[in-house]
């Protein structure tokens, strides 16, 4: 005689034990869960896919928008400054160049820096100066690293309050 109540035995006259119809643990037919999912779950994470994907390309896009539209700005940016300096050493240039005393030289040196360094700006931009100044770094480590220091000395003294 078969007890029902005891655990790993089946009754048999149990159709809600044996595993048949509307169950709901495996095995039989109509049960909750199987093993390969339904269509409608493998359209669902196709569609949320597809969604992730297209929310991901939609950013990019937009990060190489602001990327272009920055490069474009100090792309401008960089032509505005030269023009400015190269206006600057213009003005700074001594009227005659008969004169030659201390000061006429002394600004006409600063005029020649001034137009010389808006005509790089020019052709080069910002990046070709980062780039020249990467290049002095690498060839100067320790002087750069002792005018890094000095400098964060000087802005630490500069922002500090005195009471």
């Amino acid at each position: 005689m078969a007890n029902s109540n005891m655990p790993g035995k089946r009754d048999s006259a149990n159709p809600s034990q044996s595993g048949g119809v509307g169950t709901s643990h495996s095995g039989g037919i109509g049960t909750s869960h199987s093993g390969g999912g339904s269509t409608s779950d493998k359209g669902a994470s196709s569609s949320m896919g597809d969604r992730v994907h297209d929310a991901a390309t939609s950013v990019a896009d937009a990060a190489k928008d602001a990327a272009s539209y920055v490069g474009k700005q100090a792309e401008s940016a960089s032509s505005a400054v030269a023009s400015g300096l190269q206006s600057l050493s213009k003005s700074i240039r001594p009227a005659s160049s008969s004169s030659h005393g201390m000061i006429d030289d002394a600004s006409t040196a600063v005029a020649n820096t001034l137009e010389s360094t808006g005509r790089f700006l020019q052709d080069e931009g910002f990046k070709g100066i980062a780039d020249d100044m990467t290049n002095l770094i690498r060839r100067n480590p320790l002087p750069a690293l002792l005018i890094g220091v000095g400098f964060g000395f000087l802005l630490a003294r500069a922002t500090t309050f005195k009471d």
